[in-house]
């Protein structure tokens, strides 16, 4: 005979275990009585107990994860790789832009015009750290040469002047000629020369002026425009040397004792100066416990000469 639906329903009902009482306390599943089936829980997990964790137990029963699943630990490390690799292959290859290359085009300038700058304010430093007096002296000094040049430049533009307006040219030729020889015999040291200058007398009776000092004192005479200089006897010319020290002071080859007597000729105004300015000739000579004493003089005799050497390959290319 057919059922209705009420029929079945209430079939539905009775099948149904009774619920446990709300203060009965409830077993654990598979400890009911032997022979009773243990009462499935409610399909109804909507409602948990207040502390229960939202984590579901795994069950005994349940067998290992397959093979090749790695564990639920291991997520995070698999998120931290790939953020990894995201980041890599983000920064390279590097993608350039047209504005980012204009951009390091514009600081590369800038930066390679601070460095010029730079590098040419280090360059003054030596003049920016010099005293006043230090300043005026290499002014002068200058300023002196500058005059030298123009004096020298207006003699050869009288010389020109007389050779073109000379009514006897070849005469004229001669005596120009002539002068200019004597100059050169004054500055290679063949001919004996006077004039206004200095005398440099240093002592040495410690025995501690080396050669090299020596030679200071020539570099900075013929600096400050000497014209012909003579020591101990000995012209000094540009290719003399000084070697030893001591007892054994030699200048060219030719022996020299103490006390070393320098007799320049030039402007004395520039001469004097150019030995006692700070840290120069005068105080190293001084600080090497030597004396050294300038004095200025109207005429000065250069009287020492030097052989006149033929050379052996160079010849005049003049016709």
């Amino acid at each position: 005979m057919p059922e209705d639906e009420s029929t079945r329903a209430l079939r539905k009902v009775e099948l149904r275990p009774p619920s446990p009482h709300p203060h009965q306390h409830r077993k654990p599943a598979g400890e009911g009585v032997p022979g009773t089936p243990a009462a499935p829980e409610s399909a109804d997990r909507g409602v948990r107990e207040p502390g229960a964790s939202s984590v579901p137990e795994a069950s005994p029963l349940a067998g290992p994860p397959p093979a090749g699943e790695p564990p639920a630990a291991g997520a995070p490390v698999r998120d931290e790789q790939g953020g990894r690799r995201r980041l890599v292959s983000a920064l390279w290859p590097p993608r350039v832009t047209r504005a980012q290359l204009v951009v390091a085009l514009l600081l590369f300038g800038l930066g390679l015009g601070l460095a010029i700058q730079v590098s040419s304010t280090s360059d003054n430093n030596a003049l920016r750290g010099a005293r006043q007096e230090d300043l005026v002296r290499i002014l002068d000094e200058l300023d002196d040469r500058t005059q030298r040049l123009e004096d020298e430049k207006a003699r050869l533009e009288k010389q020109r002047s007389e050779l073109e307006s000379s009514s006897d040219q070849a005469e004229e030729a001669r005596k120009q000629t002539q002068e200019k020889e004597r100059q050169l015999g004054i500055l290679a040291g063949t001919i004996a020369a006077e004039g206004p200058g200095i005398t440099l007398s240093v002592g040495d009776p410690t025995g501690a002026v080396e050669s090299d000092m020596l030679l200071d004192a020539i570099q900075e005479l013929r600096a400050a425009g000497a014209e012909a200089i003579q020591v101990n006897g000995v012209r000094v010319v540009a290719d003399s040397y000084f070697t030893g020290s001591g007892d054994d002071m030699r200048i060219d080859g030719t022996k020299v004792a103490a006390p070393y007597v320098f007799k320049v000729i030039g402007k004395p105004e520039d001469l004097e100066p150019a030995l006692n300015i700070p840290g120069g000739v005068v105080q190293t000579l001084e600080k090497e416990q030597a004396t050294a004493t300038v004095e200025r003089s109207a005429k000065i005799v250069v009287d020492a000469l030097r052989p006149a050497k033929r050379p052996d390959y160079a010849q005049s290319s003049s016709q």
